[in-house]
């Protein structure tokens, strides 16, 4: 495993950089089978009005996989602390994600989307819904319940999901929650 550690405005000592080797580098070593870089940046504000400056970016690439953690803190002790419990909460969940998918290596949970549609736009022999139809591979099927957004929310949460299928309770048609990248929730309803 390459371990790679970077500065910017700031100049990193031994005492620091083995700090971030046992709190960073051995847990995800023992987290994760085939770690092939870990990179950890060091970054410095030097505006006096920010109080947590010391900013810790960690970036680990796994086989097929990028994970990306990054936090600050008042000191550089305190910003490696609270970088490596986030980086661990998001390498379990990948680990997660990884065995309720029926244990598929990284690669191909993270591999090119659709090889499908990428011949689709290439080749015009066949139609295409014949060859999008016959690239769907599972079938959920389940009763829909009317709820209201906040419980599709707290449903959607204790799945674990990014969306969830749901009859609003509120106007009795089809609804779906979603989570957006900015960690607030989107809600999509059908217009009359």
């Amino acid at each position: 495993m390459e371990y790679v550690v970077k500065g910017r405005n700031f100049e990193v000592d031994e005492k620091i950089k083995s700090y971030a080797d046992r709190k960073i580098r051995d847990r995800v070593g023992r987290l994760l089978d085939k770690v092939v870089k870990v990179e950890v940046k060091f970054n410095f504000e030097k505006n006096p009005r920010i109080n947590e400056n010391n900013h810790v970016e960690v970036t680990v690439f796994a086989s097929g996989a990028v994970i990306r953690a990054t936090d600050s803190g008042s000191d550089v002790y305190s910003a490696v602390d609270r970088v490596s419990a986030k980086l661990e909460r998001q390498v379990k969940k990948f680990r997660g994600k990884l065995l309720k998918r029926g244990r598929k290596s990284p690669a191909t949970v993270t591999g090119p989307a659709s090889p499908v549609l990428q011949d689709t736009m290439s080749s015009d022999t066949g139609s295409i819904e014949e060859k999008i139809r016959s690239s769907i591979v599972k079938v959920k099927s389940f009763s829909l319940k009317p709820i209201s957004p906040e419980e599709a929310v707290i449903q959607m949460e204790l799945l674990g999901h990014d969306f969830f299928v749901f009859i609003n309770s509120e106007t009795g048609q089809t609804a779906v929650v979603y989570r957006r990248k900015d960690k607030n929730y989107g809600l999509i309803e059908p217009t009359a």
